[in-house]
């Protein structure tokens, strides 16, 4: 996906140079991630250092060559992940000799703190398990059964609708884009459902930022998944939709977990 109206293009944020010492004491706690997902899933890690406090606050971070390296990105996507955080005041840029990308002291209780004290009963893990269960069954039935012209019709307006959306309406057109998957399941129970279990997503979703990233990402996944079903491919459909939810899975842990 090219340039959109959600926002700006990056900006470098991360100097060539690192903390000494930094890259080894964060060797085990990083590690490759997967392709499909890798802005999502570097975004997850690198939130779990910083908040475990492996880089203390004041640090620097390894350099981004050993970054990148370590988590098997590349740079390009690297900036991505720094930027969201530096937007999330976690960390800052520093230029100059003794420049680089530095981790933010904790000045008091984080906002993140309270919002997981207010999650305590809250099980992320079996919401996005029952979430990724429901949907990708709803994909590969309506794969398997094949769509008339009129269900294709109403897939093709709710997939369009959310590449249209304004940030701010993104994730409601979203919601419609995946409720409408459900209902063309051809089951009214797997639908309804679905439809409480995207609500306790959508709640947590709504304790996180929108990245743009992210919703480049999402969208190229939700083509993808549309294709499936149009070619009647159960399996690609549900290997997206998987893929699809473990990239959201990895936002809202790094973030909440």
């Amino acid at each position: 996906m090219g340039e959109n109206h959600w926002g700006e293009g990056n900006r470098d944020v991360a100097e060539e140079t690192g903390e000494p010492g930094a890259f080894d004491r964060l060797v085990p706690a990083l590690r490759p991630v997967r392709a499909g997902n890798g802005f999502e899933e570097a975004l997850e890690q690198i939130l779990q250092v910083v908040r475990l406090g492996l880089v203390p606050g004041g640090g620097r971070l390894p350099a981004e060559r050993e970054l990148a390296a370590l988590l098997g990105i590349s740079r390009v996507t690297l900036r991505e992940v720094l930027k969201v955080l530096q937007d999330q005041d976690l960390i800052e840029a520093r230029r100059g000799r003794y420049g680089g990308t530095f981790v933010l002291p904790r000045t008091g209780p984080a906002d993140g703190d309270e919002l997981r004290r207010r999650m305590a009963d809250v099980d992320i893990e079996d919401i996005l398990l029952f979430r990724e269960v429901l949907e990708s069954g709803a994909a590969g039935l309506c794969a398997s059964r094949g769509l008339g012209d009129e269900d294709a019709e109403r897939l093709r307006t709710a997939l369009a609708a959310t590449h249209e959306a304004p940030l701010p309406d993104y994730r409601r057109i979203d919601t419609l884009f995946h409720l409408t998957l459900a209902e063309l399941s051809g089951s009214p129970s797997l639908a309804a459902r679905y439809a409480a279990v995207r609500a306790d997503v959508n709640d947590l979703l709504d304790c996180i930022p929108l990245l743009v990233r992210n919703l480049e990402h999402s969208q190229l996944q939700h083509t993808a998944l549309v294709e499936a079903v149009f070619d009647g491919d159960e399996e690609r459909a549900r290997a997206v939709v998987r893929e699809h939810c473990a990239g959201t899975g990895a936002l809202l842990r790094g973030f909440l977990a």
